[in-house]
């Protein structure tokens, strides 16, 4: 089969100290400390066979990432952007829906035709963290596209238990091509759910949302925030086509944040009170997080999802102060957050088909990617077979 395989040098940046375990394993946890030299081609891979618990999937949509843009792009020293879990070679891709078109002999819960999207955390179930219920920070994670092979390909086999059918969309839809291209949507709408109301514990129906970064993930939480209740919806986002889509999927206002502040804006909105709940998707906490502290309602979350490796300036008396709070979060595994996102989905009340806006051949990849530097499209799609 094709796929899009990433490969790079390991070379530790001299100010890096590479842990023992990443010398075992060949695995950088700070993937733009290590690998250096880039080089992405849709070549020949090996066909994958599935396990005894494993589904076959002939791959039918997979979304470009941030983080795809991110092994594309490099610093200075031509290290990659992205700052996190990574080994490589591998094939990239990890936002995607599949057929079934094989099952292991151990498989109960799917059958050939079944229409599915899949996690990309690839969770063991038996380390510390993964027993206390924190598949997202499992011990001896893998993760699809990023340490193992990808779904910019024709094939890939999965576990079962990553599996979640997506019939229920196909009906929404009418469709199963459509439900194909949609259903790729919910793994960066899980991010974005999992950040939102398992992290940071949502935010009451009237609440005002702001979000920083008008990207997938970004416009998926403006989405999930428009199901949710809130009150208003203000999106800032530097490029104007993404300030469009923010608008399709249900901001009440966008803004440039280089023409206006932030937070003036936000505090004259709200005529003093701050805004509730802050997202950061753009990837520039260091920019973002300043001007949502200076917008902090009482009680007020920041939550943190954009991948960065900055430090941030705050000042923790403005949350003494305001009663609030600052939430980390990663990943989209466990509490209910795949099949909730699907059911939003089916039901109608959070359709982000219009961020959908460009469609790619698998021997295009590398030109998806290159189109998502832009920074002009919401979600790019590569459509495998």
């Amino acid at each position: 089969m094709k796929g899009l395989v990433l490969d790079a040098v390991w070379e530790p940046k001299p100010t890096y100290e590479v842990s023992d375990w990443e010398q075992q394993t060949g695995k950088a946890i700070t993937g733009n400390a290590i690998w250096r030299n880039p080089n992405l081609e849709v070549k020949s891979w090996p066909d994958p066979k599935p396990g005894p618990k494993e589904v076959l999937l002939e791959i039918q949509a997979c979304g470009v990432c941030g983080s795809d843009m991110h092994f594309y792009e490099t610093d200075d020293d031509n290290y990659i952007l992205y700052p996190g879990l990574t080994k490589f070679p591998t094939i990239l891709g990890h936002e995607f829906t599949g057929k079934v078109v094989e099952t292991g002999k151990e498989v109960t819960l799917l059958e050939p035709g079944d229409m599915v999207t899949v996690e990309e955390m690839i969770w063991c179930g038996r380390c510390i963290p993964c027993r206390n219920g924190y598949p997202n920070h499992c011990s001896n994670l893998e993760e699809i596209g990023f340490t193992i092979p990808g779904a910019f390909a024709n094939y890939l086999a999965v576990d079962e238990k990553f599996c979640w059918k997506i019939d229920a969309i196909a009906e929404r839809f009418g469709s199963e091509e459509t439900a194909y291209v949609v259903g790729a949507l919910s793994e960066p709408t899980s991010v974005s759910y999992n950040a939102m109301f398992e992290r940071a514990g949502g935010f009451r129906p009237g609440h005002y949302v702001d979000v920083y970064g008008a990207g997938p993930i970004g416009l998926a939480a403006i989405g999930l925030a428009k199901a949710a209740g809130a009150g208003l919806i203000v999106a800032f986002e530097i490029s104007p086509q993404r300030l469009e889509l923010a608008k399709a999927v249900g901001a009440d206002f966008v803004y440039d944040p280089r023409e206006i502040s932030p937070s003036e804006v936000m505090m004259e909105l709200s005529k003093g009170a701050g805004f509730d709940f802050h997202f950061e998707a753009a990837g520039v906490p260091e920019i973002a997080v300043p001007e949502m502290e200076k917008a902090l309602a009482v009680n007020a979350k920041i939550v943190q999802v954009g991948r960065a490796a900055q430090q941030v300036p705050m000042y923790l008396e403005s949350f003494q102060v305001r009663r609030s709070q600052a939430f980390g979060a990663q990943g989209h595994s466990g509490h209910e957050t795949f099949p909730n996102v699907i059911r939003l989905v089916a039901s109608g009340r959070l359709d982000l088909s219009p961020i959908i806006t460009a469609r790619y051949k698998l021997d295009d990849t590398v030109d998806a990617i290159a189109k998502s530097t832009e920074r002009a499209d919401g979600k790019i799609m590569v459509l495998p077979n």
